[in-house]
């Protein structure tokens, strides 16, 4: 049985590329992890002595749309190596604005520890992976400060939400539409992820009530959330370097969102690697699966 289409994450360069592998049948499919229906996930558990590792996936689309079951790593890649895989459902913009699908994404990091001893989970070896979107969360809970709150009356809420690792490709790593805008051009402005994320149909409505929105975009603008304590990131973009971007999809996948928070990382002493073909790599890794197989399979 096979299950949507995916990407298998290459060893050699940074760009994902498309390919088909047979992804094998989930141990548990569509497990609800929290209240709203598309709180759910699907695992698959890896064969192994002791604990396994975990790689978390989190799809892609923009926040408004998009499946568990598309666009992730070649899953039994990974199940072979000794390491499970989780894929998450997460609620939509605009009628879910954020902070809602990253804190739903939290909480499935939560409920998956919930689980380990059930489901013979490695708490110190969880890593995300993401495309797009799903890059841009993954990137928030990897630099963001954990989330877990001890007091809650909710079990799962007094679990850490903190990862050992993310690699990513073409993530947003900045939010505000005024910072983006400066850096990329107007195209950028005109994707529907920026306006969507805080629930408005237009750009234009974003920008008559600004003020009313500029707090959340920094929040969730991964790039604000970074210091030298963070554990490793890896991100991937394609080579596409042209200033302004030509367009929306080519704007808020720019390969400068990622140059912006390498920078910051290198300053703080944070360990990040950029892999942009023809212009930057890393003197460790040659791909996101190398890196994700290297920090979940550490000791």
């Amino acid at each position: 049985m096979k299950i949507g289409i995916t990407l298998l994450f290459l060893s050699v360069g940074s760009v994902l590329v498309a390919e088909e592998p047979q992804q094998p049948v989930p141990t548990y499919s569509d497990v609800s992890y929290g209240p709203h229906v598309r709180n759910v996930l699907d695992f698959w558990r890896a064969d192994g002595v002791g604990r396994r590792p975990l790689l978390v996936y989190i799809h892609g689309g923009g926040w408004t749309g998009g499946d568990k079951r598309q666009g992730g790593p070649a899953i039994q890649t990974f199940l072979d190596k000794g390491i499970s895989v989780a894929a998450i459902h997460y609620r939509l913009t605009p009628d879910n604005p954020l902070p809602a699908p990253v804190h739903d994404a939290a909480r499935s990091i939560q409920f998956l520890r919930w689980k380990a001893a059930e489901w013979n989970i490695e708490t110190n070896h969880i890593a995300l992976t993401g495309v797009s979107a799903g890059a841009c969360t993954s990137m928030w809970l990897l630099l963001h400060d954990d989330v877990a709150d001890p007091q809650a009356t909710d079990p799962v809420l007094r679990e850490s939400s903190r990862v050992c690792a993310a690699a990513v490709s073409v993530g947003q790593t900045c939010l505000d539409p005024k910072t983006v805008e400066g850096w990329l051009g107007p195209n950028v402005l005109k994707h529907r992820m920026i306006n969507m994320a805080v629930g408005r149909k237009t750009m234009d409505e974003v920008i008559l009530d600004y003020d009313k929105y500029h707090a959340i975009y920094f929040e969730f603008s991964p790039i604000n959330h970074v210091d030298s304590e963070d554990p490793p990131l890896l991100m991937s973009y394609e080579p596409e370097m042209t200033l302004p971007a030509r367009d929306a999809g080519h704007g808020i996948h720019h390969p400068l969102l990622g140059m912006k928070l390498k920078q910051k990382s290198d300053a703080c002493g944070h360990e990040c690697h950029l892999l942009i073909p023809g212009f930057s790599n890393s003197e460790e890794y040659t791909g996101l699966s190398e890196f994700l197989m290297a920090q979940l399979l550490l000791p």
